[in-house]
């Protein structure tokens, strides 16, 4: 048995891309920096950036795309999805995660982008499934 989820949280490292499909689907790319890890010789958490592109289709991206800037601070929830391709004679790959639930961890006063929902320490709390 295998099991596919993903939780990350972090800040979007860049404003999101919607676009449509053909057939009309709401397409939304965007990156998310995850900036922390604890290094294994001192036990001290450090910066450390991992940066991760996610795609949300529907709907959901749709309506998402304007509350979400550059900086937003998000809990997403998703699957991990590889892709390979090529280009100019050359083999490509990416991994990314493909987004189910996405939770604003930061409010609109904070970032100028997230609408403010209040509940929890964050400012935020409004999940989106």
């Amino acid at each position: 048995m295998s099991i596919n989820r993903v939780i990350i949280s972090g800040n979007l490292t860049r404003d999101p891309e919607l676009r449509q499909t053909q057939s009309g689907m709401a397409v939304l790319s965007f990156g998310v920096a995850v900036n922390r890890r604890k290094n294994p010789t001192t036990g001290e958490w450090e910066d450390y950036p991992n940066f991760v592109d996610c795609t949300m289709f529907g709907a959901r991206a749709n309506s998402l795309s304007q509350y979400l800037s550059k900086g937003t601070k998000v809990s997403i929830e998703g699957k991990l999805r590889w892709s390979q391709w090529e280009r100019d004679g050359q083999k490509r790959s990416k991994l990314e995660v493909i987004v189910d639930e996405l939770e604003f961890m930061s409010s609109r006063n904070s970032n100028g982008g997230a609408p403010s929902y209040g509940g929890d320490s964050y400012g935020g709390g409004q999940s989106y499934a």
